[in-house]
Formats: C-alpha cells, sequence, structure tokens
C-alpha cells in the first residue's frame, strides 16, 4: 500500500517523500509538515526540506496536499472596476504575493455595488475558498466581520472597524494634501480640484486633504473651482472645458487621478493653453501612461502593487499561522515636468 504521505508530491522520476527525508535526513512527518504548512518547523529541517526538494526537482501535488490538509488550495478576490490601473495593479501584486505558495486565485468583480459583491463572496465561499481577499467596494463593516469569522479576510483599500489588524490602505487624505500642498509651495493659489464619484470615499478623503492644505496655507476654498466628476479621462475634459466656458480664473489643477489629469490636459491642449507654462496639473495613482504624458504628469504615487503583494502575503500567514502583520503604507509625491512656479503676468 502507497504511505497517504507519499502521495503529497507528485512522482518526478520516481521521487517519493521518501527520498526527501532521506536526503534532508529528517523524518517523512517533518518533511509532510513543511509541505503542508500544518505545524511549526524549526528553521533548520525546514530549510533542509526546501533544499532537498530543490535538488530533486520536485513539484508538490497540490490537489493531494489539499485532501490531506482539509483545503481547497484556492483563495478569493474580490476587486472592482477589473481594468483599472489601481485595482488591476492591486490583483497583480497579489498574483506575485500568492506565487510558489501552492494557491491559485479565483478572481471576481464587485462593480462597486454591494448586492453585487456580496453575490460574489457568497459565490466564492460555495466554491470553499480557504481565504478572501476584499479589495475597496461598498459592502458595510458588519458584514465584512461576519464574513471573517467564516474564512480568514483581508481587506484591501479600506480601514474596517472590528478588523483593523487585517487591513492595508493608502492614505487618501494624505495624497489630496500632499498635492495641494506641493502646488501652494509653488505659489499657486487658484487651485481647481476636480473629485471623483462624490460618493466614492477615496475621493472624499482626496477632497479633505486639498481643503486642509489650503486652510493652514491660509488659502479660501472657492467654491467655483470645485468641480465634480468621475474618475474617467471625460471628467477631466468636460470639467476644463466648463471652466474655461465659464471664465473661470485658475492656475493649477488637481486631478482626481491620472486618467482625470490626462483628459484635462487634452482640454487644454485644444484651447492651446499651454501645460505647465499657463496651467499645471498634479495627478493620482503615478500609472505607467503618466511619465509619458507630454510634458510628463507630476502625480502622487499610490504603492498599490506593493499592497496587494503585502495583503495576498498576510492572508497566507493568517490561513497558515492564524496571524497576520501588516503596516500601512505612505503615498509619495513624484515630480515631474507638469508643474510650474506660479508668476503673475
Amino acid at each position: 500500500m502507497t504511505d497517504s504521505k507519499s502521495q503529497l508530491v507528485s512522482a518526478r522520476d520516481g521521487i517519493t517523500i521518501d527520498d526527501i527525508a532521506k536526503r534532508a535526513h529528517v523524518s517523512k512527518s517533518t518533511v509532510s509538515r513543511v509541505l503542508n504548512s500544518s505545524a511549526v518547523v524549526h528553521d533548520h529541517k525546514r530549510a533542509a526540506v526546501e533544499k532537498a526538494i530543490r535538488e530533486l526537482g520536485f513539484k508538490p501535488n497540490i490537489f493531494a496536499q489539499g485532501l490531506a490538509s482539509g483545503r481547497s488550495m484556492t483563495l478569493g478576490i474580490l476587486t472592482q472596476n477589473m481594468g483599472g490601473h489601481f485595482y488591476d495593479s492591486i490583483a497583480q501584486g497579489a498574483i506575485e504575493g500568492l506565487a510558489d505558495s501552492g494557491y491559485t486565485p479565483l478572481f471576481v468583480d464587485g462593480g462597486w455595488e454591494h448586492t453585487r459583491e456580496v453575490a460574489s463572496i457568497e459565490a466564492l465561499l460555495s466554491r470553499k475558498v480557504d481565504g478572501l481577499l476584499v479589495v475597496g467596494g461598498r459592502i458595510d463593516a458588519i458584514t465584512l466581520v461576519k464574513y471573517s469569522n467564516q474564512v480568514p479576510l483581508i481587506v484591501v483599500a479600506r480601514d474596517i472597524h472590528g478588523l483593523e489588524r487585517q487591513c492595508i490602505s493608502v492614505d487618501n487624505k494624505q495624497i489630496g494634501y500632499l498635492s495641494t500642498k506641493y502646488l501652494l509651495e509653488e505659489r499657486h493659489s487658484r487651485i481647481v480640484f476636480i473629485h471623483g464619484k462624490q460618493n466614492h470615499p477615496d475621493a472624499r478623503d482626496r477632497f479633505t486633504g486639498y481643503r486642509q492644505a489650503l486652510r493652514e496655507a491660509g488659502v479660501s476654498q472657492a467654491e467655483e473651482l470645485v468641480y465634480h466628476g468621475d474618475f474617467s479621462g471625460n471628467a477631466g475634459l468636460k470639467a476644463v472645458n466648463h471652466l474655461l466656458d465659464q471664465g473661470i480664473c485658475f492656475s493649477a489643477i488637481v486631478a482626481a487621478n491620472d486618467m482625470v489629469a490626462f483628459g484635462a490636459r487634452l482640454a487644454l491642449y485644444r484651447r492651446g493653453i499651454r501645460v505647465p507654462e499657463d496651467i499645471s496639473i498634479i495627478g493620482c495613482d503615478d500609472q505607467e501612461e503618466a511619465a509619458l504624458m507630454t510634458p510628463p504628469l507630476t502625480t502622487v504615487r499610490q504603492p498599490s502593487h506593493e499592497m496587494g503583494v503585502a495583503a495576498a502575503k498576510a492572508l497566507l500567514s493568517l490561513i497558515i499561522k492564524k496571524e497576520c502583520e501588516l503596516s500601512a503604507l505612505e503615498p509619495a509625491l513624484q515630480i515631474r515636468e507638469s508643474v510650474n512656479r506660479f508668476t503673475a503676468s
């Protein structure tokens, strides 16, 4: 009869878990614990097993591992707006964070709709996923805490009361503050804020940061300089056209994200208005295209990829060790060529 533990490794050139144990000079049960991450193994023994696996050219039999451990070896990832830079960057980071873990991610798109998000999570749970990454979205804190009692859960790009140790996000108030403060330091005072979706928490927080920077500088917020749009390039286009058509004077723009900045730049170009000589623009996200804009876009970088990596690793730790560590990630100003110091003409 075949040893059930031997089934945890796929036969490759006839090599089994017994061969790993002999090569590493440890017991078969130690090898099994390393492969299944089912118990604490001394570092030197774990290193010996991992070295033996590499030398022997083994690949774990994921299906058998799952059966032995009672796991599906799948993780559910609820994201939003697939195809958008921010969420895709988090997803790519999560994939990187799961590399070599043996886990397969299952992605679903909540589309920023509460009902759809709940249905998506229920579908993932019906597939017996071993854990959940919930990225953004509108699911309330009570519901998320309920799900966290059913399965290991990490929340990305949100701070949830009751799950503080299982959340990772970026301070969106700081994003709005940094961008506005930089323009103020460059002597701008008539600063347009192109708002993202009005009911979107990230957009609201960035607007709060914008107002804080103005207040600290002693600059009054002019209501006509705030345009309520969304996170699309078309919003930037419409905002600039509206402001110019209304004859509203301004010298700089804080855009809700880089896509909005691209749209604003296009509108200015069509009107024969130069960037940054006439109008300065600053974005948010630092997507790849920002450095390719003419002129290259000054923006606030969100460490979205790093968030995805950290969240995935934290979820693995929560599954295996029943604990995880997450620390806040900071946005950073990326100064390029789309902002000039204001000089009165």
